[in-house]
């Protein structure tokens, strides 16, 4: 009996996951992922890991132009203003991961953390969570 490599069967879970999820699914994940990013971009900082920290930070910059790309600012009155709180998120993770600030990251991870809960619910209340 030949076995899968180790991570495989995770790796077809998750894309699995990926595959079958409603949009507003696939939009929590991402700020999941967001959030994650944003957190060991900050620990790295504080443990003084340079490089890890300026992974997972560029990983989360990358997620936040994502976002910022695909949102629609005609399809309601307030997607101008998460649009301003996307820039201002780039922003501050630019500037964490050049000066090496965790308290940039913290407070750039603050709002991820709440982005990801309101849309969540969001997510919930139209049953597609």
């Amino acid at each position: 009996m030949t076995y899968p490599p180790p991570g495989a069967a995770r790796a077809r879970y998750l894309a699995d996951s990926i595959s079958t999820a409603s949009p507003a699914r696939l939009l929590v994940m991402l700020y999941d992922r967001l959030v994650q990013d944003i957190a060991q971009g900050e620990q790295a900082i504080r443990d003084g890991n340079r490089l890890l920290a300026g992974e997972r930070l560029m990983h989360a910059q990358d997620i936040i132009s994502e976002l910022l790309a695909t949102l629609d600012l005609t399809a309601w009155d307030g997607a101008e203003n998460v649009a301003a709180l996307y820039r201002w998120m780039l922003s501050e993770l630019v500037q964490a991961n050049i000066k090496q600030d965790a308290g940039k990251a913290a407070s750039t991870l603050e709002l991820a953390n709440e982005l990801r809960d309101a849309w969540r619910e969001a997510a919930m209340a139209v049953g597609s969570a």
